[in-house]
């Protein structure tokens, strides 16, 4: 094998790495690991998550399969996070269930409406998004060092509403699916440039 094709597959080999993160980080809540390994855990998603696109890019190979490969990974990710914390921390999530129901009902009817018009989910890596996947790296990192969330974590839930509010606003607004819509904004400039 050359070189060449193995830096190629970094970034899908990352995605891998990231996907099999994400049991790991629920049966390592499930038998009371340390708290820093389960936040060194989501460090190294959140770390994969920057990397694979980077190298993607720089590689040449950030197909449209990676990118949809990479938004799925993230949610299933997150969700594990989230189902470490309901193990670790219970009170975390008992606490702030009203603005978790909201996020998760803002990614559900995210999912079915892009599902209806693009025939899949739409991966659109928005601005917002990214700094959501910044704050819930700082906010699962809180709660795992600190057993309680944190100004990091409820940032996290403010970003999440934020970022799901646009995408869902994107995905309405939008007649096609598009890729790399920066912001609410870049949706409004393509569909007015149709």
């Amino acid at each position: 094998m050359s070189t060449r094709s193995a830096i190629d597959r970094v970034p899908l080999a990352l995605l891998v790495l990231r996907a099999i993160a994400a049991p790991a980080l629920v049966v390592c809540a499930l038998v009371g690991t340390a708290g820093w390994i389960l936040a060194a855990i989501v460090t190294f998603a959140f770390l994969s998550d920057i990397f694979d696109g980077v190298i993607a890019r720089r590689v040449g190979v950030a197909t449209e399969s990676l990118r949809f490969a990479d938004s799925v990974i993230d949610l299933a990710f997150y969700l594990a996070a989230v189902a470490a914390v309901l193990v670790c921390a219970p009170n975390v999530l008992i606490t702030l269930r009203w603005p978790i129901a909201c996020i998760a009902a803002l990614e559900v009817a995210r999912l079915v409406i892009e599902l209806a018009k693009f025939g899949r989910m739409a991966a659109y890596h928005m601005w917002s998004a990214k700094i959501w996947g910044i704050t819930l790296w700082l906010g699962f990192s809180e709660v795992f060092l600190r057993g309680r969330a944190g100004p990091f974590f409820k940032l996290a839930i403010i970003m999440g509403l934020i970022a799901d509010i646009e995408g869902l606003v994107a995905s309405l607004l939008l007649t096609t699916q598009q890729r790399d819509v920066r912001t609410l904004w870049h949706a409004l400039a393509r569909e007015a440039g149709r």
